[in-house]
């Protein structure tokens, strides 16, 4: 693990975090979570794979790829848009929502091994400072 002044490196900790969140939801889904990441930010009605990498902060280019890949698995559909049939809208299938579903189960688990590990109170305070960093 890398380390600075002796201490382990605040992206390795938070590395080997995600690993359990990538573990948990391993187990239910085929999926990475970066895929799940473009699954959440597509809402109901669906969207433009340009507007989905602007809710994600990346280029549409690389959304496009994940797009792709959610679409062979049938996670996703595109669709033509009903307000101009030139444009395509990205849509969630009712297997894209549930591994949504399996994917917040699978987090509930891990944050609760989290909580039993380090206890509530502990916890909570990580949960609250992680907010702050994060800007949520």
């Amino acid at each position: 693990m890398s380390r600075v002044n002796g201490d382990p490196h605040v992206a390795a900790l938070l590395a080997a975090l995600l690993d359990d969140v990538r573990a948990a939801h391993g187990r239910r889904l085929d999926l990475r979570v970066s895929h799940l990441r473009v699954l959440g930010a597509c809402p109901v009605e669906g969207a433009g794979v340009g507007d989905l990498a602007a809710r994600l902060g990346m280029t549409a280019q690389g959304c496009g790829q994940l797009v792709g890949r959610l679409v062979d698995s049938g996670h996703v559909e595109v669709r033509r848009d009903p307000d101009d049939g030139r444009a395509r809208r990205v849509v969630r299938t009712p297997a894209g929502d549930d591994a949504l579903t399996r994917f917040g189960e699978a987090l509930v688990e891990v944050e609760a091994a989290w909580a039993a590990r380090v206890g509530e109170d502990r916890y909570r305070a990580f949960r609250a400072v992680l907010g702050e960093l994060g800007g949520s």
